[in-house]
């Protein structure tokens, strides 16, 4: 089972731009990644998404790599 932080609006992660763990919001979004309009409706895949909110940067993660 997973754990889960004592505060979800206070995630920790390693940000490379700050060069240390900084507190991120994360969030999951649907991307679509087939350039063609016709196949789009099957392309579409779930990415995790953390934006740093010292910095600003952000990483997207694959969800299903499979």
């Amino acid at each position: 089972m997973a754990t889960q932080p004592s505060d979800p609006d206070n995630v920790r992660e390693s940000c490379p731009e700050c060069d240390g763990e900084t507190i991120h919001d994360v969030r999951v979004e649907i991307r679509t990644e087939s350039d063609q309009q016709e196949n789009s409706e099957f392309s579409r895949e779930p990415y995790r998404v953390a934006v740093c909110q010292t910095c600003d940067s952000q990483t997207a993660t694959r969800m299903n790599n499979a």
